[in-house]
Protein backbone atom coordinates (compact mmCIF):
# COMPACT_ATOMS: atom_id res chain seq x y z
CA UNK A 1 0.00 0.00 0.00
CA UNK A 2 1.27 3.31 -0.89
CA UNK A 3 1.10 5.99 1.61
CA UNK A 4 1.62 9.72 1.83
CA UNK A 5 1.76 11.50 5.11
CA UNK A 6 1.43 15.19 5.66
CA UNK A 7 2.00 17.10 8.04
CA UNK A 8 4.96 14.66 8.58
CA UNK A 9 7.04 17.40 10.87
CA UNK A 10 4.61 17.48 14.12
CA UNK A 11 4.61 15.48 16.57
CA UNK A 12 1.42 13.33 15.36
CA UNK A 13 3.17 13.23 11.91
CA UNK A 14 6.45 11.45 13.25
CA UNK A 15 4.49 9.07 14.92
CA UNK A 16 3.03 8.10 11.82
CA UNK A 17 5.69 8.72 9.21
CA UNK A 18 7.70 5.74 11.88
CA UNK A 19 4.56 3.65 11.73
CA UNK A 20 4.12 3.62 7.85
CA UNK A 21 7.96 2.46 7.62
CA UNK A 22 7.41 0.00 10.20
CA UNK A 23 4.75 -2.13 8.56
CA UNK A 24 5.73 -4.67 5.69
CA UNK A 25 2.32 -4.11 3.88
CA UNK A 26 2.76 0.17 3.92
CA UNK A 27 5.67 1.71 1.34
CA UNK A 28 6.14 5.56 2.24
CA UNK A 29 6.03 6.90 -1.02
CA UNK A 30 6.45 11.20 -0.15
CA UNK A 31 5.73 12.86 3.05
CA UNK A 32 4.18 16.41 2.61
CA UNK A 33 4.74 20.04 4.20
CA UNK A 34 4.19 23.09 3.01
CA UNK A 35 6.92 24.77 5.53
CA UNK A 36 9.55 21.77 4.89
CA UNK A 37 12.79 22.80 4.14
CA UNK A 38 14.36 19.46 2.74
CA UNK A 39 14.17 17.58 -0.24
CA UNK A 40 14.48 14.26 0.88
CA UNK A 41 13.18 12.29 4.18
CA UNK A 42 16.36 11.03 4.82
CA UNK A 43 18.05 14.66 5.64
CA UNK A 44 16.79 14.00 8.84
CA UNK A 45 19.15 12.10 11.11
CA UNK A 46 16.62 10.10 12.71
CA UNK A 47 14.95 8.91 9.06
CA UNK A 48 18.65 7.92 7.33
CA UNK A 49 18.56 4.93 4.76
CA UNK A 50 14.88 6.68 3.99
CA UNK A 51 15.24 8.35 0.46
CA UNK A 52 11.67 9.60 0.84
CA UNK A 53 11.14 12.52 -1.02
CA UNK A 54 9.60 15.66 0.94
CA UNK A 55 7.05 18.02 -1.46
CA UNK A 56 6.10 21.03 -0.31
CA UNK A 57 3.01 21.60 -3.05
CA UNK A 58 0.37 18.76 -3.76
CA UNK A 59 -0.18 19.90 -6.91
CA UNK A 60 3.82 18.77 -7.78
CA UNK A 61 3.14 15.95 -5.22
CA UNK A 62 -0.05 13.84 -7.47
CA UNK A 63 1.98 14.62 -10.88
CA UNK A 64 5.34 12.78 -9.61
CA UNK A 65 4.04 10.08 -6.84
CA UNK A 66 1.07 7.62 -7.19
CA UNK A 67 -0.65 6.55 -4.00
CA UNK A 68 -3.55 4.86 -1.88
CA UNK A 69 -3.76 6.70 1.48
CA UNK A 70 -3.06 10.13 2.15
CA UNK A 71 -2.69 10.07 6.12
CA UNK A 72 -2.75 13.62 7.31
CA UNK A 73 -2.54 15.25 10.97
CA UNK A 74 -1.53 18.98 9.93
CA UNK A 75 -3.49 21.50 10.94
CA UNK A 76 -7.19 22.15 11.35
CA UNK A 77 -7.27 25.24 8.92
CA UNK A 78 -5.78 22.70 6.24
CA UNK A 79 -7.37 19.28 6.56
CA UNK A 80 -10.57 20.25 5.42
CA UNK A 81 -8.22 21.38 1.46
CA UNK A 82 -5.99 18.27 2.22
CA UNK A 83 -9.12 15.78 2.50
CA UNK A 84 -10.74 17.40 -0.78
CA UNK A 85 -7.58 17.51 -2.50
CA UNK A 86 -6.57 13.53 -1.52
CA UNK A 87 -10.51 12.64 -2.60
CA UNK A 88 -10.42 14.66 -6.23
CA UNK A 89 -6.66 12.93 -7.12
CA UNK A 90 -7.75 9.12 -5.92
CA UNK A 91 -6.12 9.15 -2.79
CA UNK A 92 -7.66 7.58 0.51
CA UNK A 93 -8.00 10.12 3.11
CA UNK A 94 -7.05 8.93 6.65
CA UNK A 95 -7.33 12.19 8.89
CA UNK A 96 -6.75 12.33 12.59
CA UNK A 97 -7.10 16.41 12.37
CA UNK A 98 -9.98 17.31 14.05
CA UNK A 99 -11.97 21.47 13.74
CA UNK A 100 -14.08 20.34 10.53
CA UNK A 101 -17.73 21.54 10.81
CA UNK A 102 -20.77 20.02 10.03
CA UNK A 103 -20.90 21.29 6.88
CA UNK A 104 -17.29 20.31 6.11
CA UNK A 105 -18.17 16.79 6.82
CA UNK A 106 -21.34 16.36 4.79
CA UNK A 107 -19.73 17.90 1.59
CA UNK A 108 -17.01 15.71 1.93
CA UNK A 109 -19.03 12.72 2.55
CA UNK A 110 -21.26 13.09 -0.26
CA UNK A 111 -18.04 14.08 -2.74
CA UNK A 112 -16.18 10.53 -1.57
CA UNK A 113 -19.57 8.60 -2.42
CA UNK A 114 -19.72 10.37 -6.16
CA UNK A 115 -15.77 9.50 -6.39
CA UNK A 116 -16.20 6.16 -4.99
CA UNK A 117 -13.36 6.21 -2.70
CA UNK A 118 -13.04 5.44 1.32
CA UNK A 119 -12.00 7.21 3.50
CA UNK A 120 -11.85 8.37 7.36
CA UNK A 121 -12.03 11.11 9.66
CA UNK A 122 -11.33 10.35 13.42
CA UNK A 123 -11.11 12.78 16.08
CA UNK A 124 -9.47 10.02 18.07
CA UNK A 125 -7.40 6.56 16.93
CA UNK A 126 -6.82 5.13 20.41
CA UNK A 127 -8.89 1.70 20.52
CA UNK A 128 -9.01 2.55 24.15
CA UNK A 129 -10.46 6.44 23.49
CA UNK A 130 -12.80 4.71 21.28
CA UNK A 131 -14.36 2.07 23.62
CA UNK A 132 -14.53 4.80 26.43
CA UNK A 133 -16.61 6.74 24.30
CA UNK A 134 -18.95 4.04 23.58
CA UNK A 135 -18.96 2.90 27.29
CA UNK A 136 -20.02 6.77 28.32
CA UNK A 137 -22.88 6.35 25.50
CA UNK A 138 -24.20 3.13 27.71
CA UNK A 139 -23.81 4.52 30.58
CA UNK A 140 -25.80 7.84 30.31
CA UNK A 141 -28.79 6.00 29.74
CA UNK A 142 -28.90 5.47 33.57
CA UNK A 143 -26.82 8.45 34.22
CA UNK A 144 -28.36 11.51 32.75
CA UNK A 145 -26.24 14.07 34.91
CA UNK A 146 -22.89 14.07 33.36
CA UNK A 147 -19.76 16.30 32.77
CA UNK A 148 -16.47 15.86 30.46
CA UNK A 149 -13.04 16.59 31.04
CA UNK A 150 -10.57 16.80 28.30
CA UNK A 151 -6.45 17.59 28.70
CA UNK A 152 -4.41 18.08 26.30
CA UNK A 153 -0.69 19.65 25.43
CA UNK A 154 -0.02 23.54 25.38
CA UNK A 155 0.21 23.46 21.35
CA UNK A 156 -3.38 22.00 20.41
CA UNK A 157 -5.11 24.31 18.90
CA UNK A 158 -8.90 23.77 18.77
CA UNK A 159 -11.03 23.61 22.15
CA UNK A 160 -13.23 21.24 23.25
CA UNK A 161 -11.45 18.42 21.30
CA UNK A 162 -12.56 16.42 18.84
CA UNK A 163 -13.07 13.55 21.12
CA UNK A 164 -14.87 15.48 23.60
CA UNK A 165 -17.41 16.64 21.04
CA UNK A 166 -17.84 13.50 19.45
CA UNK A 167 -18.64 12.28 23.18
CA UNK A 168 -20.84 14.23 23.74
CA UNK A 169 -22.73 13.84 20.62
CA UNK A 170 -23.39 9.67 21.50
CA UNK A 171 -24.66 10.83 25.12
CA UNK A 172 -27.18 13.17 23.64
CA UNK A 173 -28.00 10.93 21.27
CA UNK A 174 -28.91 8.96 24.06
CA UNK A 175 -30.01 11.63 26.64
CA UNK A 176 -31.17 14.47 24.54
CA UNK A 177 -31.72 17.78 26.08
CA UNK A 178 -30.75 17.33 29.98
CA UNK A 179 -30.00 20.87 32.16
CA UNK A 180 -27.62 19.99 34.66
CA UNK A 181 -26.93 21.87 37.97
CA UNK A 182 -29.36 24.81 39.71
CA UNK A 183 -31.13 27.08 37.59
CA UNK A 184 -30.11 29.95 38.94
CA UNK A 185 -26.41 29.24 39.08
CA UNK A 186 -23.80 32.22 37.95
CA UNK A 187 -20.68 32.42 36.83
CA UNK A 188 -18.45 35.08 38.95
CA UNK A 189 -15.73 34.50 36.24
CA UNK A 190 -17.04 34.04 32.46
CA UNK A 191 -16.53 30.74 31.32
CA UNK A 192 -15.51 28.69 34.86
CA UNK A 193 -18.70 25.75 33.91
CA UNK A 194 -17.64 24.85 31.04
CA UNK A 195 -19.04 24.67 27.63
CA UNK A 196 -22.49 24.00 27.51
CA UNK A 197 -23.57 21.59 24.74
CA UNK A 198 -27.19 20.34 25.03
CA UNK A 199 -27.25 20.94 28.98
CA UNK A 200 -23.96 18.97 29.48
CA UNK A 201 -20.67 20.75 30.16
CA UNK A 202 -17.58 20.35 28.70
CA UNK A 203 -14.04 21.65 30.29
CA UNK A 204 -10.91 21.99 28.10
CA UNK A 205 -7.03 21.81 30.11
CA UNK A 206 -4.37 22.96 28.02
CA UNK A 207 -0.61 22.10 29.84
CA UNK A 208 2.50 21.09 29.16
CA UNK A 209 3.52 17.39 29.98
CA UNK A 210 0.04 15.60 28.66
CA UNK A 211 -0.76 14.16 25.16
CA UNK A 212 -4.54 13.58 25.00
CA UNK A 213 -6.67 12.13 28.37
CA UNK A 214 -10.64 12.46 28.65
CA UNK A 215 -12.80 12.14 31.79
CA UNK A 216 -16.35 11.24 31.71
CA UNK A 217 -17.76 11.81 35.05
CA UNK A 218 -21.23 10.73 36.18
CA UNK A 219 -23.26 11.95 39.57
CA UNK A 220 -26.75 10.55 40.60
CA UNK A 221 -27.95 10.15 44.01
CA UNK A 222 -25.87 8.65 46.60
CA UNK A 223 -22.97 6.87 44.01
CA UNK A 224 -21.04 8.66 40.83
CA UNK A 225 -19.50 6.85 37.82
CA UNK A 226 -15.81 7.46 36.15
CA UNK A 227 -14.73 6.38 32.86
CA UNK A 228 -11.33 7.83 31.84
CA UNK A 229 -8.63 7.21 28.97
CA UNK A 230 -5.14 8.45 28.63
CA UNK A 231 -3.06 8.38 25.89
CA UNK A 232 0.59 8.81 27.20
CA UNK A 233 2.16 8.10 24.04
CA UNK A 234 1.64 9.14 20.76
CA UNK A 235 1.97 5.07 19.86
CA UNK A 236 -1.00 4.90 21.39
CA UNK A 237 -2.59 5.70 18.26
CA UNK A 238 -0.74 4.02 15.64
CA UNK A 239 -2.28 1.02 15.63
CA UNK A 240 -5.50 2.57 15.01
CA UNK A 241 -3.79 4.51 12.14
CA UNK A 242 -2.83 1.25 10.39
CA UNK A 243 -6.10 -0.34 10.86
CA UNK A 244 -7.72 2.32 9.17
CA UNK A 245 -5.19 2.50 5.90
CA UNK A 246 -6.29 -1.16 5.42
CA UNK A 247 -9.79 -0.60 6.20
CA UNK A 248 -10.28 2.77 3.43
CA UNK A 249 -9.38 0.43 0.75
CA UNK A 250 -12.52 -1.70 1.42
CA UNK A 251 -15.14 0.98 1.80
CA UNK A 252 -16.47 3.42 -0.58
CA UNK A 253 -17.13 6.63 1.15
CA UNK A 254 -16.00 8.36 3.89
CA UNK A 255 -17.09 7.90 7.52
CA UNK A 256 -16.09 9.56 10.78
CA UNK A 257 -14.86 8.19 13.54
CA UNK A 258 -12.89 5.01 14.41
CA UNK A 259 -15.38 2.69 15.81
CA UNK A 260 -17.16 1.92 12.54
CA UNK A 261 -13.70 -0.50 11.61
CA UNK A 262 -14.10 -2.21 15.30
Amino acid sequence: MKIVVSGFKGKMGTACTNMVLRQEDFTLVAVYDPFATEKQLDELPQYAGNPVRVFRDKATLVKEVEADVWIDFSRPDAAYDNTRFALENGMRPVIGTTGFSTEQLEELTNYSKEVGLGGLIAPNFAIGAVLMMEFAAKAAKYFPDVEIMELHHENKLDAPSGTAIKTAELIYAVRGDHPQGHPEEKELIEGARGADYHGMKIHSVRLPGLVAHQQVQFGSAGEGLIIRHDSYDRDSFMNGVALSCRKVMEIDRLIYGLENFL
